[in-house]
């Protein structure tokens, strides 16, 4: 991975963590207003649940999360998932992580799945297993 400047700045170790280690499968990022844009809030291993309950009700984060789940033909598989989280509540706060999210997209090039969520159940576990096709 390369060195992105901007937004991506505050939180670079967490993501070369997540893409590099067994140790975690997640990393949530806000935004901060100050020169390293995003920074990491939660960085751990968790599960789809543990997820969804990290995700703030009324506010807009960034998620980076490796999706573990079983092929059709029962094969174990791991997939990255980006996702720009922006419940209702979030008023407007999407704005504020457009950056980051285009940031991320780039960066993380061996990331396929990209969305936007704006309710838990657009996150449900069999929604996101069939977007990585």
């Amino acid at each position: 991975m390369t060195s992105p400047a901007g937004p991506l700045e505050g939180c670079l170790d967490a993501l070369r963590r997540l893409k590099e280690t067994r140790e975690i499968n997640t990393v949530i990022l806000r935004h901060r207003d100050a020169p390293d844009g995003l920074v990491p809030e939660v960085e751990g291993n968790l599960t789809h649940d543990e997820l969804l309950q990290a995700l703030p009700a009324g506010e807009a984060r960034l998620v980076v999360h490796e999706l573990a789940f079983a092929s059709p033909e029962g094969t174990r598989r791991n997939e990255r998932v980006l996702i720009l989280w922006v419940p209702e509540a979030a008023g407007g706060q999407e704005e504020a992580y457009a950056a980051g999210y285009a940031a991320l997209k780039e960066f993380l090039t061996d990331v396929r799945v990209h969305l936007t969520a704006r309710r838990t159940d657009q996150l449900e576990y069999r929604r996101l297993v069939a977007l990585t096709g």
